[in-house]
This record gives structure tokens, C-alpha cells and sequence, in this order.
């Protein structure tokens, strides 16, 4: 493993520590490339209607980094980080960066109507989305929930479903 290269690793964090980690992340000496995906929520709280954001998946960050950085956050931000690791290798499980794309931009279209699966699905043919607001976006295709959908997979890690995709949308990947 190369210490130079930087690559996406997600680590689980503790609960409610993702906004103050983001805060930490953008800050002007830090500035690491980081994805925490947040919603906007309404809720009320002492009487109050507020407007709050939590984030989509809790306890689940994502980090783009060298691996020595990656290895030092912890201690540079007083926050617990423990990054997934590959099972059979022991190391950080990296995430490619056509993966963490295609999954950042389906989280990002979210009010669309993507879901998060949080457990395996059965394989499908791997397809490309070549038409709408997901062109683009690799992964396979699934039933969810009665509709055809392109799911990206970050192994080890979660699943993301797409919205219902038309076949004419879809082309098979060889």
C-alpha cells in the first residue's frame, strides 16, 4: 500500500459526533476531503418548530485521504474513528473513486426518492443509467420493492438503491 496515495475509507464514528467531525474536517489547517450526508429534518423542540439536520446514515463517515492522514485523524480531532477494514487483508477497506462518485451523487439526489439497503441483495447484471438525472451511475439491477433499480455497492460497507429507472434508461456493462 502506497502511504502517498489517497483513497475513500469509511469509518464508523460515534453517535451525534458527524456534525463537529465536519466542522473539524473543513477547518482552513485540517481541510480533508471528507462525505457526511445530512437531510434537512423539522422537529419540535420545546415548543418550537425547528428546522435540524441529522445525517442519512448514522454513525458512518467517509473520508478521502492518504492512509498515514487517514491514521492520524483520530488523534487530530479527539474523535473516535475506527475506519471498516478488508476482512481477508486486515487494512482499510478503500473505497474506488467511481464508486464513491456514483454513490455521493445518487445520496445528493435523495429528495428523488434513492433508499439505503443496508443488507446484501441478490446479484443482478451490472448496467450503466445512460438517460435522466442518473446518467452516469454504474451498478446492478435490482427489484426493490416491486420496481427495477440500479444499486451502487460499497462492499463491506452499505448499498443504495436509485429510484424506479426505466429499461430504455439502462445499458448492460460487459
Amino acid at each position: 500500500m502506497n502511504g502517498d496515495e489517497q483513497h475513500w475509507y469509511a469509518a464508523r464514528v460515534k453517535y451525534r459526533t458527524e456534525k463537529k467531525l465536519k466542522t473539524f474536517f473543513l477547518r482552513e489547517e485540517v481541510n480533508i476531503q471528507h462525505f457526511i450526508p445530512f437531510r434537512t429534518v423539522g422537529r419540535v423542540r420545546a415548543g418550537q418548530w425547528r428546522k435540524e439536520e441529522e445525517p442519512v446514515i448514522p454513525c458512518l463517515i467517509f473520508v478521502r485521504a492518504d492512509y498515514t492522514t487517514a491514521l492520524s485523524l483520530p488523534d487530530q480531532s479527539g474523535f473516535t474513528i475506527n475506519y471498516l477494514r478488508n476482512f481477508e487483508t486486515g487494512k482499510f477497506r478503500e473505497i474506488p473513486d467511481k464508486q464513491m462518485q456514483d454513490f455521493m451523487m445518487v445520496l445528493n439526489l435523495e429528495e428523488k426518492g434513492s433508499i439505503i439497503i443496508d443488507h446484501e441483495l441478490k446479484r443482478g447484471d451490472k448496467v450503466r443509467v445512460i438517460r435522466g438525472v442518473f446518467a452516469g451511475i454504474e451498478g446492478e439491477l435490482v427489484r426493490v420493492q416491486g420496481h427495477k433499480r440500479v444499486v451502487i455497492r460499497l462492499e463491506g460497507v452499505c448499498s443504495l438503491a436509485t429510484t424506479y429507472i426505466p429499461p430504455d434508461f439502462l445499458e448492460k456493462i460487459k
